[in-house]
């Protein structure tokens, strides 16, 4: 039993590259995301009066942290359209974790019945 368990961590499925493939999708549509939001929110939010944001890197670390924590030290966005934006970023944040999760949990399963 622990040498079959063993042989099948070495053997590379349909199922590892659906896996992949799909981690490797949402990583990129992710990036792609943090790279707009990051335009957007510093379009937004540098000219707002008591605003975090300054810099183009104020801008990404907040967008990237909104999508990897949904919460961030720098004050929420002050303008309706930076709040508007961050929103979108919190709701891909959930998905991407929640369907993340989900294909994980499938590779399992179906490595597990096979």
């Amino acid at each position: 039993m622990l040498f079959g368990e063993l042989s099948r961590l070495g053997n590379w499925e349909e199922r590892h590259r659906r896996l992949l493939g799909r981690l490797l999708l949402v990583l990129t549509l992710t990036a792609m995301i943090d790279a707009v939001c990051t335009v957007l929110i510093y379009a937004f939010e540098r000219h707002a009066q008591q605003s975090d944001i300054h810099t183009v890197f104020d801008a990404f670390f907040f967008t990237t942290v909104q999508l990897l924590t949904v919460s961030s030290q720098i004050r929420n966005p002050l303008t309706t359209a930076g709040r508007i934006a961050d929103l979108f970023l919190e709701v891909w944040a959930v998905l991407v974790v929640a369907g993340s999760a989900g294909a994980i949990a499938t590779f399992f399963q179906t490595g597990d019945s096979g």
